[in-house]
């Protein structure tokens, strides 16, 4: 593989902006995506077209299915943000937004993919919405990894280039709270003070984190109120919730769905529930020892195994049955941060690692 086209493919991809929120961006970036796979690859995707967004998937071969490699060109960037954080080289480190999640992911995706000698079987799919929940992508995600011998997903490398084995269970809440408005200098005893309503909520919600078991259950995003001087009608509060088993993504569902208001007369509602399930060790076990021992065969250093608390498109295929392996694409770190960057000599051998993964799969 050459480095300097490796390069050159991050750099044309990172050059376009693709923040999740703005259609335009994202249609700009599915034509540039799109293209470089074309040109790598030799030849053009699918688009695949759900509620409004379109999908990349290149399939190879007539055959059965066998190996999906996953990823997606969507950031958390807003756009102008290459102008405070431009592309960019030094001193072997590569930086730009979406450079390490997970725009340098796709470009490793496609030459290990372009050099392999059989492709047969093989699938790649670049999706758009990602760093949104995967809305409109996750039932193509799971049929696409339905029957496959593997899912392996180029999202970034975990801490040292260690591949990501585990990966916790998502499940996002919206709390919204009604109340009743009344003048706050006059006769704020005729009002239900929302805002007051959602700091029990708060200190409910937050109590049903267990730390011993990884669970993490954080408020996040609270709003409440319409003008100073009125007792607040309404609010909600986002919750975050985190979890290393389906056992306690349960729990915690029922949970919340079991909150009740404490003040009289205020009312609640609770919106949301599980997003992503959890990516349990067992989905990983017989993926993780391939790679170790394909990095062996070509004299590559063993990769370590991380768990780690964000959620990928590999929780999907992971809870379909898929044996995945995530945390394939670049070596790196500073993913939606202003360090973002990616480890130039990790590149090569990252590809490396997958095109032997892959062959060794297409082989089982």
């Amino acid at each position: 593989m050459d480095l300097t086209a490796l390069l050159g493919d991050i750099e044309a991809l990172v050059s376009c902006e693709s923040p999740s929120s703005d259609p335009a961006a994202l249609a700009r970036s599915t034509e540039v995506v799109a293209a470089l796979g074309e040109r790598r690859l030799g030849a053009a995707p699918e688009r695949v077209a759900v509620d409004g967004r379109i999908h990349l998937r290149w399939r190879f071969g007539n055959g059965p299915r066998r190996v999906l490699v996953l990823g997606h060109h969507d950031t958390v960037w807003p756009l102008g943000s290459l102008a405070a954080h431009p592309y960019g080289i030094s001193d072997g480190v590569l930086r730009g937004p979406g450079c390490v999640d997970m725009k340098a992911g796709l470009v490793l995706a496609m030459h290990a993919i372009a050099g392999l000698p059989d492709r047969s079987g093989v699938t790649l799919l670049i999706t758009c919405d990602e760093e949104l929940g995967s809305p409109t992508s996750r039932e193509l995600v799971e049929s696409e990894a339905a029957g496959c011998a593997a899912a392996l997903v180029l999202e970034a490398a975990a801490t040292g280039g260690a591949l990501k084995t585990q990966r916790k269970g998502v499940s996002r809440y919206r709390v919204r709270v009604h109340g009743r408005a009344a003048h706050a200098g006059l006769e704020p005893e005729r009002g239900v003070n929302a805002t007051v309503e959602l700091a029990h909520q708060v200190l409910a919600i937050a109590a049903l984190a267990d730390p011993a078991r990884g669970t993490t259950v954080t408020p996040t995003l609270l709003t409440a109120g319409a003008s100073e001087n009125t007792v607040p009608a309404a609010g909600e509060v986002a919750v975050d919730v985190r979890v290393g088993d389906a056992a306690e993504q349960q729990r915690v569902d029922t949970a919340m769905h079991a909150l009740r208001p404490v003040l009289p007369d205020a009312t609640l509602e609770i919106l949301g529930g599980p997003n992503r399930p959890p990516m349990e060790a067992s989905a990983s076990t017989s993926l993780f020892a391939r790679a170790v021992e394909v990095a062996r065969d070509l004299g590559l250093p063993e990769p370590a195994a991380a768990s780690v608390g964000g959620g990928s498109d590999g929780n999907f295929t992971a809870g379909i049955g898929t044996p995945t392996l995530d945390g394939l694409g670049a070596v790196g770190g500073g993913a939606h941060a202003d360090d973002e960057h990616v480890l130039v000599a990790g590149l090569l051998p990252r590809a490396a690692l997958v095109a032997g993964l892959i062959t060794d799969r297409l082989r089982a």
